[in-house]
């Protein structure tokens, strides 16, 4: 674990660990890990109607390809809100350690994202996600304790960084979650599930790798490419050789011949604005 993230403390890191006999292993999924707990925990798994709801109701496809957020049409509707909070409540009060890899995985992911649109939505209107919170040597919301579950107190980042990342250590996890940026990878139209999680990370990498958010080819042939790839180079690879093998593995046929043509890396970008559906 790093030191940037000590506050997941690492007991509490090593109970989770022991509930299952495999991890989803970088590039390989979780269809080919297999889980340690016997039997099915279906009956004790929160029901995502709540936040399928909200997501089916204020989430909007743009013609760029990017999920837009109607924050100030979730604000303005105090049931949709309540049932969200109800929905977050529920995630928090589960025996998430119990439950199989892939469970543990999608409920850890939703409920990142339905915690960061309630902390937008309570703080809307705002041009950014970065002028929320933060202190005298950061921006954001991330490092505030907002939720507990199974007697730890949680941060976004210790969600994201102490859980995500370092429990599961697969790349794919940056595009599970949503920072509620127009240079992230999309909130997915629909919650993240076991069932369908291999299947649904693949397709949200790709989608994010086939789009000039997340890689464009620049005239000279050269990658500019998202921040998320040298924020958290780490994971992929900790090489630009690395990066460039994660892309490929993701990239359709015309974006594949540009890459081999010269897997370069010139620059990188990210762009913080809102993901407000009111600001196409």
């Amino acid at each position: 674990m790093t030191k940037r993230y000590t506050k997941y403390k690492s007991a509490r890191l090593v109970a989770l660990t022991l509930t299952s006999a495999g991890f989803a292993l970088p590039g390989v999924g979780f269809a080919d890990t297999q889980s340690a707990t016997a039997g099915s925990t279906q009956g004790r798994l929160v029901d995502n109607a709540p936040w399928n709801d909200v997501l089916n109701t204020y989430l909007v496809e743009s013609p760029d390809g990017i999920y837009r957020f109607d924050y100030g049409g979730l604000k303005a509707d105090e049931d949709a809100r309540s049932r969200l909070g109800c929905y977050i409540s529920a995630l928090a009060a589960s025996p998430i350690s119990s439950w199989t890899d892939e469970e543990q995985f999608a409920a850890y992911a939703n409920l990142y994202n339905a915690l960061t649109v309630q902390i937008v939505v309570e703080h809307y209107p705002v041009d950014s996600i970065r002028d929320i919170g933060g202190g005298l040597f950061s921006r954001g919301p991330w490092k505030e304790d907002l939720i507990t579950v199974e007697g730890e107190s949680l941060s976004l980042d210790d969600i994201e960084h102490g859980i995500l990342r370092e429990r599961f250590d697969d790349p794919r996890v940056h595009y599970a979650v949503n920072c509620a940026s127009l240079g992230c990878p999309n909130l997915q139209p629909h919650a993240w599930t076991a069932e369908t999680l291999d299947t649904d990370l693949n397709a949200a990498a790709r989608a994010y790798i086939n789009h000039p958010r997340g890689v464009t080819v620049r005239s000279d042939g050269r990658l500019k490419l998202s921040s998320i790839y040298r924020w958290f180079r780490e994971d992929f690879g900790s090489t630009e050789r690395g990066v460039i093998e994660h892309l490929l593995l993701y990239a359709d046929e015309d974006l594949t011949a540009q890459i081999n043509a010269r897997p370069d890396i010139a620059n990188h970008v990210y762009d913080w604005s809102l993901n407000d559906a009111t600001q196409e």
